[in-house]
């Protein structure tokens, strides 16, 4: 089993945000195989289960806890279910890839991305796949928070959910025919 985890904010205010594109990612995923979302009784999680043909099955997370504490859930999640890091993968938002742009990665640091450093905190390692979605660089004289937090406009919405599509497809290809296959078809 694989556990796949889409970083982002709960709430409608956060819905068009750049920082759940880790969300927009999960939710394209899951459709794809009839999947839905369910909120635990007992964490702060949606998940849902699903599976995919030449992987298995597959345990799909939305962390509820607002980005800086997305890595609270995985021990949660993963240590009934026997996980390691290694059957991680973790989609993220990434203010310094263009719009749209895609980036696998087998393992690494946080980039400064909050919900990547609180992930690698919580397990104590940074070996994991990571999967960055470029939200595209902060405006001049713009706050980084402010543009992440921001709502999109449709363009952006609509450059952003074809960037979904592909890194849905790359999910997709990590886990059927593996993190390097991915890296020099989608990076």
């Amino acid at each position: 089993m694989k556990l796949v985890v889409g970083l982002g904010n709960p709430g409608r205010a956060y819905e068009h945000t750049r920082h759940n594109a880790g969300w927009w990612v999960l939710d394209e995923f899951a459709g794809r195989r009839g999947a839905t979302f369910r909120r635990s009784w007992c964490r702060p999680v949606q998940t849902a289960k699903a599976a995919l043909e030449g992987a298995g099955n597959l345990l799909l997370a939305k962390p509820l806890t607002y980005m800086n504490l997305s890595g609270n859930v995985l021990p949660a999640l993963m240590r009934p279910a026997g996980l390691a890091a290694k059957d991680l993968i973790v989609v993220a938002d990434d203010v310094n890839l263009p719009l749209g742009k895609l980036r696998i990665r087998a393992q690494g640091g946080a980039g400064g991305h909050n919900g990547l450093k609180s992930v690698i905190e919580r397990l104590g390692t940074d070996e994991f796949v990571r999967v960055r979605v470029g939200v595209g660089e902060q405006e001049e004289g713009k706050s980084l928070k402010d543009h992440v937090l921001e709502r999109m406009g449709s363009e952006e919405r609509r450059a952003l959910a074809e960037a979904a599509a592909r890194a849905a497809d790359a999910l997709e290809c990590i886990l059927v025919q593996g993190t390097a296959s991915a890296m020099n078809r989608f990076n």
